[in-house]
Order: structure tokens, then sequence, then C-alpha cells
């Protein structure tokens, strides 16, 4: 099934939409790379871009006593994580809007801490990397996730797989070195355990593709779609030594703000 064609998505969506996270990631994780972030203020004020239903929202409502913007082009993803925002008596912390990362329309210089989980890519990092670095403050954070290369001459299928997805995916190496041309100071960066792809990701996910084999029983197309989705947590069991996700922290350098 070609990934031009709507039904694909619609199914992809019905898959991803359901999922407690869209990609790799979970709290421990989350809390590991806010405490590379010394000397936020007590309560900063924090963007999540590309934050998909936010799993890691909540987390960052959690481990901070900080406001929280969350951004993400999809409006249903949008929507699920302001029902669970308004379920956590969250909103007056926490606010969710459909917003596109590449053009944000936020005011330069006005976040704390940017938060982004295997999402900027999307906009091609150094561009992403230079929208992030004009809405902190001097001294502010940036902390993402990126997927990395960690093996040359990873097999075909691997290779072609992020090929179709993330065609310029490079080492970590090249990662911080973007991140120092972007004019940011690298803090520091560790690799996600394998169980951060699993719990909250894959795990789930794969429960999900059964219960639309159920609900498809008798749909060929949609059956092909879900074997197609299939194959990537069966890659990830396969070939996980050749490439990972990466958590990333960088701060732009200035004063910053003193912590209170």
């Amino acid at each position: 099934m070609n990934e031009s064609d709507p039904r694909f998505w619609q199914i992809f969506f019905e898959v991803f939409e359901s999922l407690p996270r869209q990609g790799p990631g979970n709290r421990d994780c989350d809390a590991r790379a806010l405490r590379f972030c010394e000397g936020l203020p007590s309560a900063p004020v924090i963007l999540d871009l590309g934050c998909g239903v936010g799993g890691q929202t909540m987390h960052l409502a959690e481990l901070t006593t900080g406001s929280i913007v969350a951004i993400d082009s999809h409006p249903p993803s949008i929507e699920r994580l302001k029902t669970t925002i308004a379920v956590r008596g969250l909103s007056q912390r926490v606010q969710a809007q459909v917003g596109d990362m590449a053009h944000p329309g936020l005011p330069p210089e006005s976040f704390d801490l940017i938060w982004s989980e295997g999402a900027l890519y999307n906009i091609g990092l150094g561009n992403a990397l230079g929208i992030c670095h004009g809405l902190l403050r001097p001294g502010g954070y940036l902390a993402f996730t990126d997927a990395v290369w960690r093996k040359e001459n990873p097999p075909c299928e691997v290779k072609a797989s992020f090929a179709l997805d993330y065609p310029t995916m490079g080492t970590a190496t090249d990662v911080v070195a973007a991140i120092q041309h972007r004019g940011f100071e690298f803090i520091g960066r560790f690799t996600l355990p394998d169980d951060a792809w699993w719990g909250d990701f894959y795990s789930p996910m794969e429960l999900r593709l059964k219960e639309l084999r159920g609900k498809y029983d008798n749909d060929a197309d949609a059956l092909a779609i879900l074997d197609q989705l299939a194959l990537e947590p069966e890659m990830h069991r396969r070939y996980s030594d050749y490439y990972g996700y990466e958590f990333f922290v960088a701060r732009r350098p200035g004063p910053g703000r003193l912590t209170t």
C-alpha cells in the first residue's frame, strides 16, 4: 500500500493516536534530561514542540511546576491532549494548541525550556534548531530526542526504512555539530534504553495492531497496511544495535535567569 494513499494515513492514525506516545521515550528519560538543565527558574515557561497526544507533556507537568505550551499540527492529537489536561486538572498550567513547528507564531525569547521528542527532524534539524534558538531566552535550554545511526553499514531493509522517513539522519556526533553550528552550547546527551522503545510505544502498538486486525478481518487492504506498520517494531527487535534515539540537551548562551 502506497503511503500517499489516504487509506494508509487513516489506519496509521487509527494505530498511533491511541498510543501513550508516538515515539520512543519514558518518564525516567525525561527526568534524566531535565537534570541537565541546571539553573532553570523554579516555575519555568516550557514549550513542547510536536507534542503528539502529550505523553511527555504530562511528564513535564509532573516533573516541573512550570507552565507548558504544547503544539502539534495534528488536530485529533491536540483534542486528546486537551481532554487529558482537563481530566488531570492542569488547565491553569498546560495549554495545548494546533500549530506548525516551522511557523509557531510565538514571541521570540519567551521560553526557559523547549522540549521536543522525535519531532524536530520533520522540518529539518538545522531549521528547527534555528527556530528554537530564537524562541529561547538567553540561558534557556533545548532538550530533544533524535534518531541516529549507531553503526556503519546497516542492513538494506533498515537503511531503506529510514531513507523514506529521515533521509538526512546522521550520527550523534553529527547532531552535536549541528547544535553547535546553530549557536548553542552543547550540554550533554544519552542514549534511550530499550525499555523506552517498548513500554509506552511498541508494546501498546503491537496490541493495537492485534485489535485492528480483528476489526478489519475481512478487509485485505487494511490488513496489508497493518502488516506494513508491524514491520517497524519487528525491525527494532532485529536491528536495534544499528540505530537508536539519543536525548540531546543544549543551552542558548547568556546569563539566564536566576533560580527563584
